[in-house]
Order: structure tokens, then C-alpha cells, then sequence
């Protein structure tokens, strides 16, 4: 049996999706990336270090000598950012780190977590700017190459296409997808307390991995000023500043300006969503499905209820 075909084998367990060849062959990185910096929300610094990986391994975590897939299957509820969670240990705020790696074709590759407290079950990886553009820019600097098996053989690169409707929502908040002949991303968002921001929706065709890196990765998380108060009392963005966050206020706007395009908050969701669907990837495969994909006021807990339905976890 070939590799290509004991992988497909493999993915039989959701009748959602018709994993196919891609055409391309698994790629990692060509060299070790590492960089350090202050997390959002616990405030803390912590180091990272990407390595090269076989093909099939996928991505994961290395974290205390524990490895964590990145993973649904380890996605622990967290607010505000996507935490992954093994025996015990945990790394929070992946999302943007992973978004990087699925929109730049980093298959395969061992994510090593450095934390400075070497007793704390937890880390968080570093926000840098708030969005994935520093990732994106390291990934550029050492380049992709061809990953190769144990035994120096490459190994084809599937992608999941949606060949039934899916539908997951909580209240208002939606994420729906349509079988498409390409990956189709609409994403809107809502806050009608925020002129500045107010009713706004991007839409794309997540076609090449330039557009990624152009329209994408530099879009920054953001926040609505007269709720800070609110999260840091709640333990969050310890970390959060004007240098990693656009902040609107409801009655003063944008407090620091320029935006990277008009609607970075809106490009910033789907910044997110494809980190969050990239944890629908397996054994060096592509996470996010060949689809249409619409979704409206979304979180990372409504992605990843996404990615269990097309998993088909309950």
C-alpha cells in the first residue's frame, strides 16, 4: 500500500469530508527557527523553537518533554485564545503560531516550548505584535522544504474537501460551510457599540500562500478599551498593549492608529479561524477543508465545535 493510500485509509472517520491529493508533496522547514517574547494574557516571557520534522508527523508540541498534537482531540475551553492540553500540561494562545504554519504549508514540524518557570504546567506562546506576521517572516527567512520519511521517501500532502453542508452555532454566532472546488472564507463580525468598527465582513479565496502573508498574517488581534478593566480582573492579557493589540474605545474610536486595511479586525478572525482549523490536520495533511466557509461573530469555541463536527467528535 502506498503512502498516499494508507493515508487516505487513515481519514475514514468522518463521512463529511473526501480527504485528496493535494498535488504537492509535505513540506517542512529548512532550518530551526527560535524566538522569544511576552504572552497576552499571563503576562509571562516564553521562548519557541520550530525544528524540522518527518513527513506524516504533523505538527506538534514539545513541551517539559511532553508532546501535544496540535490537535482537536487535545483542545481544552479556554477564553479568548485556543489552549491545547496532555496530561496535565498545557500550551495556550497557539492559534496565531498555527495559522502561520497552515497558511504558509509548514506540514510537518516540532514546536519546542521554553518557559522560564520550570515548575509551571503551562505556557503560553508569545503575541508578539498580535498578529502572525513575525511567524510568517521567520518562516520565509529558512524556507520550506520537501519533508522526507525515515526512509528518505516524500509523501504525498491530502487536503479534506467537505462533501456534505455544515452547520454549528451558539445564539447569534454561526459558522456554516458548503462543498466548493476551493477554500472559500467570509467572515463577519458585529459590535454596533463600536462605531469604528460597527458591521463589517471580508471575504477571499484562500488560494495561494502569498495571500496569506500579504492579506492575512499582518492583520492584529483587538479589543474594545472599556472592557480591559473587565479581563485583566479576570486574569487576562497581562501581556496586552497598544504594541499587540488594536484597541477601540466606543465613544473616542481607534485609539491607535493606523490600520494595517480597513478591515483588519474582520481579517484578523480569519487569521484565527484558520489557526483554529488547522487542528483538523493529521499526519502532515492540510486542516482546513476545501470549502465555502461563512461564519459570523465567531470564537475560538465556536471554531473549534466546527472542527469536532467535521472530526465528527459529539
Amino acid at each position: 500500500m502506498t503512502l498516499a493510500r494508507a493515508a487516505v485509509e487513515a481519514f475514514k472517520s468522518s463521512a463529511l469530508v473526501s480527504w485528496r491529493s493535494t498535488g504537492k508533496l509535505q513540506q517542512t522547514i529548512g532550518g530551526c527557527i527560535e524566538k522569544t517574547g511576552r504572552a497576552l494574557h499571563s503576562g509571562n516571557q516564553s521562548t519557541v523553537r520550530i525544528w524540522p520534522e518527518l513527513s506524516g508527523k504533523g505538527r506538534y508540541f514539545d513541551f517539559c518533554s511532553r508532546l501535544i498534537p496540535a490537535s482537536i482531540d487535545f483542545v481544552e475551553e479556554s477564553p479568548l485564545c485556543t489552549t491545547l492540553r496532555k496530561d496535565g500540561h498545557s500550551v495556550r494562545t497557539v492559534e496565531h503560531l498555527l495559522s502561520a504554519l497552515e497558511g504558509t504549508g509548514v506540514d510537518n514540524c516540532r514546536i519546542e516550548i521554553l518557559n522560564s518557570d520550570h515548575n509551571d504546567p503551562s505556557v503560553e506562546v508569545p503575541i508578539f505584535d498580535g498578529s502572525a506576521k513575525e511567524w510568517v517572516e521567520a518562516i520565509e527567512q529558512v524556507g520550506l522544504t520537501v519533508a522526507m520519511d525515515r526512509n528518505g521517501r516524500s509523501c504525498d500532502k491530502l487536503a479534506p474537501y467537505l462533501t456534505h453542508p455544515v452547520l454549528v452555532s451558539k445564539g447569534d454566532s454561526v459558522i456554516s460551510a458548503f462543498p466548493s472546488k476551493e477554500i472559500n472564507i467570509s467572515y463577519g463580525i458585529n459590535f454596533p457599540q463600536v462605531s469604528a468598527i460597527s458591521l463589517q465582513w471580508f471575504s477571499s479565496v484562500v488560494c495561494t500562500d502569498s495571500f496569506f502573508s500579504k492579506q492575512i498574517a499582518p492583520s492584529r488581534t483587538f479589543c474594545i478599551y472599556e472592557e480591559v478593566e473587565k479581563m485583566r480582573n479576570a486574569g487576562l492579557i497581562k501581556g496586552g498593549s497598544i504594541e499587540n493589540a488594536v484597541v477601540f474605545s466606543t465613544s473616542k474610536g481607534l485609539l491607535n492608529p493606523p490600520l494595517r486595511s480597513p478591515e483588519e479586525p474582520c481579517r484578523h478572525k480569519i487569521l484565527d479561524l484558520i489557526g483554529d482549523v488547522s487542528l483538523f490536520a493529521r499526519d502532515g495533511s492540510q486542516g482546513i477543508p476545501v470549502a465555502n466557509i461563512v461564519a459570523y461573530k465567531g470564537s475560538h469555541a465556536l471554531h473549534a465545535a466546527f472542527v469536532r463536527q467535521l472530526s465528527g467528535i459529539s
